[in-house]
């Protein structure tokens, strides 16, 4: 399975299946990416370049005959990158996914925490992109070489709350990777279990890619420019023309979609934030309250301490008294 790497160029290939990788730096993304194409196009924390800083797609070829786009990106939905940065960085991950998203990598270390933060990053997606999204999610996990499929299964049925939500909510689409081993067997499987749950996405949506309005736009922005280059009957100072005229609406449409990314980020992100401020503020008011209920209750254990006390004390002077009573008899 050979491979190419394209950068942010207009003419990009159409694909039978356009995958999108999502998720923290750092969590093997691009490895991962590297592992699907065959070969590494994309730069990796394994590599001796540096990680991926800006969107990258490489195509190729599966056995099957069907062509792959995938679509490695920078941590387009942490909370580390300004919303100006991110913006650029979706537009020009939808410009490169301009037939449609088949199926959303979101890739996590199997071998670090899962907080709170890598959930956002899930809610982030969906917000941003509408609850369809959901539907061609896959959760990748990481370092297979270190965590095997049952101590991940073990790892899933032990997890928080929340992650296990974040399973159910993608009805249990998980694969685990290892994108260290040299050994063609495992690779093919892992391969191959990746494409059934692929395949199992697309028929799942009835064979069609996730696509929004921002996606329409960019499409459509992409057929006009075809139909200049298909253009026949012109003179090569009209097709010039038509050239630099939807070179300049595509650069306008580009910057207005720019411009709507930002501004649908900035209100997610805010409303993620008051969100997780929220349930922030409901935690700290429960343990509070719980810590409220510990002072209450040790004050309750100290009361009946000293009622305790009191009482042998009062026992104890009672058999004295007793005793001396005996006594005087």
């Amino acid at each position: 399975m050979g491979g190419s790497e394209y950068d942010d160029d207009w003419e990009l290939p159409s694909a039978d299946i356009t995958l999108v990788l999502c998720g923290k730096l750092g969590c093997g993304k691009s490895a991962t990416g590297n592992s699907i194409i065959g070969r590494e196009v994309f730069a990796s924390e394994y590599s001796h370049t540096s990680v991926t800083d800006t969107c990258q797609m490489a195509s190729t070829a599966l056995k099957d005959g069907r062509t792959l786009n995938v679509i490695d990106t920078p941590g387009l939905f942490d909370m580390t990158i300004s919303s100006e940065d991110a913006g650029k960085e979706i537009v020009k991950c939808m410009n490169m996914a301009k037939d449609g998203i088949h199926a959303v990598l979101i890739v996590f270390s199997a071998t670090s925490r899962f907080t709170r933060e890598d959930s956002s990053t899930i809610e982030t997606i969906k917000e941003f992109f509408g609850e369809k999204i959901v539907d061609h999610m896959i959760l990748v996990f990481t370092y297979g070489d270190l965590v095997g499929e049952n101590k991940l299964k073990n790892m899933l049925n032990n997890a928080p709350e929340y992650l296990q939500k974040i399973v159910e909510l993608c009805k249990n689409r998980v694969v685990l990777f290892d994108n260290m081993t040299k050994d063609r067997r495992l690779q093919a499987k892992q391969l191959e279990k990746l494409f059934d749950v692929v395949d199992s996405v697309n028929s799942n949506n009835g064979g069609k890619p996730f696509s929004d309005q921002m996606l329409t736009c960019i499409k459509e922005a992409h057929a006009r420019e075809k139909e200049v280059h298909d253009a026949i009957g012109y003179t090569e100072e009209q097709i010039s023309d038509l050239k630099k005229e939807i070179s300049r609406a595509r650069d306008e449409q580009l910057a207005h979609i720019t411009n709507m990314v930002e501004e649908k980020l900035n209100i997610t992100v805010e409303k993620l934030q008051q969100q997780l401020m929220e349930e922030q503020n409901a935690r700290l008011e429960a343990e509070r309250l719980a810590a409220e209920a510990r002072l209450r209750s040790d004050e309750e254990i100290r009361k009946l301490k000293k009622r305790l006390e009191e009482a042998q004390r009062e026992n104890e002077e009672f058999r004295k008294m007793a005793q001396n009573k005996c006594y005087i008899l």
